[in-house]
């Protein structure tokens, strides 16, 4: 019989004995609760009227510059990386003080290896700052709404937190 091993990677000293439990599992089950409490204060970041300003500002600056067609204009990617770094800061910043131990790389990582199995309000603007294309069909659709050819149906919604 060989001797307990101890995994104390943010497990309390967690105690396993050989053939007990599959330490990966532990860790990865570990990791999936961290996403989901990450999530949780996202919803929380997301209905801030902070958050929904500093979005709306940062919608309100460039909307006029996209277009909605096949070829991407170099000005794109440079608001792109303005906005993820704008964005992902105020995020992470929350994140770093709800969350012991968060690490915005390693969450960043789980979103995209999730991507295809997650849904959303929440996850379509975690997906802004990590995807290109869903950041573009945004700008998109504010213009739309800008321009008229769209009705904005968020004038009339009032969202609170409960």
């Amino acid at each position: 019989m060989t001797s307990p091993q101890r995994y104390s990677k943010g497990l309390e000293n967690l105690c396993i004995e050989d053939g007990d439990v599959d330490p990966i599992n532990i860790i990865s089950g570990q990791e999936s609760n961290m996403f989901d409490e990450a999530i949780g204060h996202i919803e929380d970041v997301l209905m801030d009227p902070k958050f929904q300003d500093l979005q709306k500002s940062f919608l309100e600056k460039y909307w006029n510059e996209f277009e909605d067609s096949e070829e991407n204009k170099l000005v794109y990617m440079e608001i792109f990386k303005e906005y993820t770094d704008v964005v992902e800061k105020f995020i992470e910043n929350h994140l770093i003080l709800s969350m012991k131990d968060f690490c915005m790389e390693s969450f960043t990582s789980q979103l995209q290896e999730r991507k295809d199995e997650l849904e959303g309000e929440v996850f379509e603007i975690l997906f802004t700052f990590t995807d290109f294309l869903v950041f573009k069909e945004m700008f998109l659709d504010y213009k739309a709404v800008k321009e008229g050819r769209v009705e904005d149906l968020g004038l009339n919604i009032h969202v609170t937190s409960v």
